[in-house]
């Protein structure tokens, strides 16, 4: 069996968008001798031979959506088709395993939508087989700005279109390997201001509004994978009530 890793580092990185940066604070072995001598009550002196403490670590600040992760129908909108949105902890598991798909759209401009021609035609080139439960990752090549202030502001990105047929499919979770499913959100804003347009922000999150569907943001090494031919896993944190949850995303070839 032979295992890909999908998903980025979680660490800090100070050209992430503030909002969004990690804070992790890391605990010698050291560090953790007071707590063992005081808080569990043992003397130093009956410390075992070579035991040096445990080593431990804090995430003091981390977004569920500031690493690689799964988001969750409460993360679009409140209800799906006038139905509660499911938040990341009721996601069914059956969803988050399943065989793989690759899109190759890494021919796509920064600020172009990615749309269904665009998918059916990449489809036929592969010729990959999307069905009920396919599990299809968009490679889009942006993962090479990870880690760089150019990471947020470029990409292509889903039409609502796009989105929709891919649930129409049967598709339950789909994922991309830049920092937004959608177009860039700066972007997204300014057309929508430009064109006077009210369905043109965030549209293919807001699919979600209408068809219950999960998708994963900046995955990593799509571009190490075939087309077809693989699982994937992409198990989320257990977090109660959240809109997402980061995720160990692989890929998996048995």
């Amino acid at each position: 069996m032979k295992i890909i890793d999908l998903s980025k580092t979680i660490a800090y990185n100070k050209q992430d968008p503030w909002f969004m940066r990690i804070k992790i604070k890391h605990k010698t072995h050291r560090q953790s001798k007071g707590l063992i001598r005081f808080f569990l009550g043992l003397p130093a002196k009956l410390f075992p031979k070579g035991f040096e403490g445990w080593a431990d670590d804090k995430i003091i600040g981390m977004g569920v959506h500031a690493a690689t992760h799964i988001d969750a129908p409460w993360h679009y909108a409140p209800t799906v088709n006038g139905a509660p949105a499911k938040t990341i902890d009721e996601i069914p598991l059956e969803w988050c395993y399943g065989n793989g798909v690759v899109l190759n759209m890494t021919h796509k401009a920064d600020f172009e939508q990615i749309t269904v021609a665009d998918i059916r035609a990449d489809l036929e080139k592969s010729g990959a087989v999307i069905t009920p439960g396919t599990i299809v990752l968009i490679h889009t090549g942006r993962d090479k700005y990870v880690g760089t202030k150019e990471y947020a502001m470029r990409g292509t990105g889903m039409s609502a279109e796009a989105t929709h047929w891919l649930i129409d499919q049967g598709v339950k979770v789909m994922g991309i390997d830049q920092w937004g499913f959608d177009l860039p959100l700066k972007y997204m804003a300014q057309q929508a201001k430009q064109l006077q347009r009210d369905d043109y922000f965030w549209q293919a999150h807001l699919v979600g509004q209408q068809k219950e569907y999960c998708h994963m943001e900046q995955l990593v090494n799509l571009g190490t994978l075939p087309a077809f031919g693989f699982k994937v896993s992409v198990f989320p944190l257990k977090i109660k009530g959240a809109s997402a949850a980061p995720a160990r995303v692989v890929a998996i070839f048995e």
